[in-house]
């Protein structure tokens, strides 16, 4: 599998981890951060979308043939479509970033969504001792966001605060300041833990402080 590109410097990584130490110094809690560059290919979405579009263009030429009193045979007429298809799908090949363009918003959120909740897995996010474990995820593509809180916090936390941490991580990376939305979300969630889940004096560091490109 290729290496994904870094969307962030080194410089960047060192002060999100710097922000996820400080942020858990005071806290039980665990914080992990994901960004993810796309969380699906999508090719086979697109695909079909694009094929369901030449088929419903062929059918309307082939009644505007008919109309207008035009004879094509249909080897000649299949062969077109065939064509058409096989140079879309090539085209959706070769230039991967067309392929989101054409699947439906509705389709973007659920796979970043899935995303989201895969990467909380994955990352053994849930498996803290208390159940203490938050995901703050990004999927850049999809323009999508979530923060992913185990059952031991959102007993405690309502989701209008993390909708609203969502809100300034989102806005961030609209104006190109993902590191920075970073930082401010894990000092947000810490600000959050601290005050549900003090520092034990046992306490243990269970999860990566650092930040993972997907």
């Amino acid at each position: 599998m290729q290496t994904p590109v870094q969307t962030m410097s080194a410089e960047d990584h060192a002060r999100i981890a710097e922000a996820i130490r400080a942020a858990e110094k005071d806290t039980a809690g665990e914080i992990y951060c994901v960004v993810a560059r796309s969380s699906d290919s999508y090719f086979f979405p697109a695909g079909f979308m694009i094929l369901a579009t030449i088929l419903v263009l062929s059918l309307l030429v082939a009644f505007g043939l008919e109309y207008w009193w035009v004879s094509v045979r249909a080897p000649v007429f299949v062969a077109a479509q065939l064509l058409a298809a096989a140079s879309a799908l090539i085209l959706l090949w070769l230039v991967p970033s067309l392929r989101i363009l054409l699947v439906p918003r509705g389709l973007r959120y659920r796979r970043a969504h899935g995303n989201a909740s895969k990467q909380f897995l994955a990352r053994n996010v849930h498996l803290t001792t208390e159940r203490t474990g938050v995901l703050i995820f990004v999927s850049l593509a999809e323009r999508y966001a979530a923060v992913v809180a185990d059952a031991g916090i959102n007993q405690h936390v309502p989701q209008e605060a993390w909708d609203d941490v969502i809100r300034e991580l989102t806005e961030h990376a609209r104006q190109d300041r993902l590191p920075d939305g970073f930082v401010r979300a894990i000092a947000t969630v810490g600000s959050m833990l601290v005050t549900h889940f003090p520092i034990s004096t046992d306490d243990v560091n269970e999860l990566d402080d650092h930040l993972v490109e997907i």
